[in-house]
């Protein structure tokens, strides 16, 4: 299991953290969103949720909420500028499709316990 990051993204989120004291690391997970299924939620995170899964990526600390991890183990996490446009991207090898306008994703299906 693993959540990567690029040189790139980590470079920004260990930005992010310099100017958040009371973060102590990313939060990367999925909710229910748009037409497919799926959509990617990241944010600063505080503090370590009971059911959360850490991952150390390069000196950033990583937070996954155990509901999340199957969709998103595996991911790379980017951070690309295009002009006057920057985001992070996620290539995410669970993915098994999207919506046209690329909100929102779908994962196949998860084997059985």
């Amino acid at each position: 299991m693993a959540i990567l990051l690029t040189d790139t993204a980590r470079d920004r989120i260990l930005g992010y953290l310099d100017a958040d004291p009371k973060a102590v690391g990313l939060r990367f997970g999925v909710s229910r969103s748009g037409c497919s299924g799926w959509g990617y939620k990241v944010d600063m995170a505080r503090e370590q949720g009971a059911d959360d899964v850490v991952f150390d990526a390069g000196g950033v600390r990583i937070f996954v909420d155990a509901a999340s991890l199957p969709q998103v183990d595996g991911t790379r996490i980017d951070f690309v500028k295009q002009g006057l446009n920057e985001q992070f991207t996620f290539d995410n090898p669970n993915v098994t499709g999207g919506c046209g306008c690329g909100s929102s994703f779908t994962t196949g299906p998860l084997p059985l316990a």
